[in-house]
Order: C-alpha cells, then structure tokens, then sequence
C-alpha cells in the first residue's frame, strides 16, 4: 500500500534554522532528495526518520507533520 501524503512543516523549520536541504539530510543520514519529497509532500516519512526529524528540530512529531490532513 502506498504511503499517503502528509503535510509537513520541514521547509519552515529548517529556514527558521537557516540550514539547506543538504544540511538537513547530512544530519537525519538521508540524502537529500529524501528532504525535497518530504517538503513537497510526495513522501511519508518512515516512523524512526519522523522521530529523527523531531530530535533534530526538538519538537514533538505532531509539530512537525499533520497526519490529519493525508485522510
């Protein structure tokens, strides 16, 4: 079954943070056209990156991404 869109806040966070998609990848360990399908929405994340995302930005995941909107 394919993943469903979620929407996300990446692209503010990490302009909030200044970093690019580069250095976000660099340091989740993704590459980073991971990080361009997260930010368009054409890509769910698997639940350990979604926890890796949430320690990175230290926010909860539910500040990060809106399961809500992919229904």
């Amino acid at each position: 079954m394919p993943s469903l869109p979620v929407k996300n806040r990446l692209k503010v966070l990490r302009a909030e943070h200044d970093w690019s998609q580069a250095e976000l990848a660099d340091q989740l360990g993704v590459a980073r056209q991971t990080i361009v399908a997260l930010e368009a929405g054409k890509y769910a994340p698997s639940l350990p990156l979604a926890f890796r995302i949430s320690r990175v930005f230290s926010k909860p995941v539910e500040e990060i991404f809106d399961a809500d909107s992919a229904e």
